[in-house]
């Protein structure tokens, strides 16, 4: 099978969230065992993991740093994390293969995501990142363009666009990359997100994209059979917090989507995951699965965590 994995933040962050250079690494070391047995199984592996806390640190020196020197903007961001984790991720995950006497050539992708320019957020966003400042610390970046609102006592906070992601830009070279054999780390942090203008040109622009819907776009355009994202709970659950939550086992596209629709699943959290493996399989893949970081060789088999799959209409099509 060709699976693709992709990784929440809780696999490049210590387990109290510390985000420490030695952190991540030792946090990805421990992600990269599954993964090394997923090839070792034969598959064919494609990565993609999430930035928030690596963009965080950034954001952080850009503030800090901000009446000294401009701040680096959001898509800048994006793509010196997708190229820091990358490297990380191919060493430690070369380690673990080396450990299982497999050799596999694997390469790190910095990816581009098209969006919409048109999208309302790029006028009024809405979507919060970084930490909270007092006013005068705010008013030094909106001198720089940024968009800072009042939030109360907690103080001002950045808000920028989240649009939906719309195309892999760097599908093909990732696609080449899988043929050939490589293991490839591709879309991280959702992919940068980039603006098509009219004559063709290509432009970043500073918001942020729901990683969890670019894997699922991710995974359609490599070809991918199934995939697997990985986060910190064992399987999704309904009633979750109450005496009445249930983990959901195998269950058909049609059934998660109704129990979204009926407001189970946090927007904030569960909600982009769940809409992103349903996206994933109707759009043809054979399954999907959600799991925690330890499953997911046996989620890629359909024997762990909540695995989604077609409905049987959708199959009969």
């Amino acid at each position: 099978m060709r699976v693709l994995v992709a990784l929440g933040g809780n696999a490049m962050t210590a387990a109290d969230g510390s985000a420490s250079p030695q952190a991540q690494i030792e946090a990805v070391r421990e992600a990269m065992e599954p993964v090394a047995d997923l090839v070792a199984s034969g598959h064919e592996v494609v990565l993609t993991h999430g930035n928030g806390p690596q963009v965080g640190n950034l954001l952080v020196k850009n503030e800090l740093a901000a009446a000294v020197v401009p701040p680096v903007p959001l898509d800048w961001c994006g793509a010196q994390t997708q190229a820091t984790i990358g490297f990380v991720v191919l060493n430690a995950l070369e380690v673990a293969l080396r450990r299982r006497g497999l050799r596999r050539p694997a390469a790190a992708l910095v990816t581009r995501t098209r969006v919409d320019g048109a999208d309302p957020g790029f006028t009024t966003p809405t979507k919060p990142i970084g930490r909270y400042l007092t006013v005068d610390e705010a008013q030094v970046l909106v001198g720089h363009g940024q968009t800072w609102q009042d939030r109360g006592e907690r103080g001002w906070r950045r808000v920028v666009a989240s649009p939906e992601p719309l195309e892999i830009l760097d599908a093909e070279p990732a696609r080449a990359l899988v043929d050939s054999g490589y293991v490839v780390v591709a879309g991280g942090g959702g992919g940068i997100p980039c603006i098509v203008e009219p004559d063709g040109s290509i432009r970043g622009v500073e918001a942020v994209i729901d990683k969890d819907l670019s894997a699922a776009l991710l995974g359609r355009a490599l070809q991918v059979d199934v995939l697997v994202i990985a986060t910190d709970v064992e399987a999704v659950a309904t009633g979750f917090g109450s005496p009445n939550q249930r983990s959901l086992g195998a269950v058909d596209v049609a059934e998660l989507r109704a129990l979204a629709e009926a407001g189970e699943f946090a927007s904030g959290s569960m909600g982009p995951k769940v809409e992103a493996v349903c996206r994933f399989v109707e759009s043809g893949g054979s399954r999907a699965a959600i799991c925690n970081l330890h499953q997911i060789a046996a989620a890629a088999a359909g024997e762990a965590g909540t695995v989604v799959q077609p409905t049987a209409a959708t199959s009969e099509e």
